[in-house]
């Protein structure tokens, strides 16, 4: 790929919204997920649900409380005694997770930026995210909103929700991949979010040498259909465009629900 490696010992599938599957030295790393079709106000509009197999995971990674990210009825459909990480103070935000781990014999592990946890082959390093971190829609701020790089054969970056913040790039350090949010779920993106062109930015500044689009065309809200529905569906074409004016150099991977790709690495 353009002289900068082949293959990279890893895998990464897209479910949808945010939920991911890494693979990397024999170890299932699952991101944030989301098995159904409907909650809430939202419902999927495009993709089907993910398949009982892609609960299936040595470790899951959940980077923030907000329903979308931490889905309590998801997370019931893991196999007991899952390894499950979550930010510190979830556990005392969210009693659910508390009848989870006690019903479903869930391993929690709580951690803030810069904590590592070791599962087989793969060291899954806590990283900062800008971004809000309550137990939405009320709450106060008990968890922060975290990302995390997955280091095995390859480094995976999985941003979760966040903004482009000072320190980004020293503070996620080098990685082969990374894993960017470029949409949402309505037609306005928030504060501590990223959509096409700040995502292409974040590449400039972690200079992976691939990276995929997520959390976009999933999940919308019921009855919005026709509220700028290019919300919906443009933010991974926009991203690939604006990734090839800013950083050329990295290779972008559109990826359809369901499809994986073994991405290239810089060696």
């Amino acid at each position: 790929m353009d002289g900068r490696g082949d293959e990279a010992p890893v895998e990464i599938t897209w479910w949808g919204h945010a939920t991911c599957t890494i693979e990397d030295s024999g170890v299932r790393v699952l991101t944030d997920p989301l098995f159904v079709r409907r909650f809430a106000h939202l419902r999927r509009r495009r993709g089907a649900v993910p398949p009982p197999s892609a609960a299936a995971a040595e470790v899951v990674l959940v980077s923030h409380l907000h329903s979308d990210h931490l889905h309590l009825p998801s997370l019931a459909r893991l196999a007991p005694g899952s390894r499950l990480v979550v930010p510190r103070g979830a556990v005392a935000a969210v009693p659910g997770l508390r009848a989870l781990r006690r019903r479903r014999g869930l391993h929690v592990t709580e951690v803030l930026p810069g904590d590592t946890v070791r599962v087989g082959e793969v060291r899954v390093r806590a990283v900062p995210a800008l971004h809000d971190g309550r137990r939405l829609p009320v709450g106060p701020h008990r968890a922060p909103a975290l990302g995390y790089v997955v280091e095995g054969e390859a480094r995976t970056y999985f941003a979760g929700d966040t903004g482009l913040f000072d320190g980004m790039a020293d503070a996620v350090g080098p990685v082969d991949v990374a894993l960017l949010p470029v949409g949402g779920w309505g037609p306005y993106l928030g504060h501590g979010h990223l959509d096409p062109a700040r995502a292409a930015e974040a590449l400039t500044r972690l200079a992976p040498a691939s990276a995929v689009p997520v959390h976009y065309g999933t999940y919308w809200p019921i009855g919005l259909d026709g509220v700028r529905p290019h919300e919906f569906h443009a933010p991974g074409d926009e991203f690939v465009r604006q990734a090839a004016k800013r950083a050329p150099e990295v290779t972008v991977h559109l990826l359809g629900h369901g499809e994986r790709v073994a991405p290239g690495a810089r060696r």
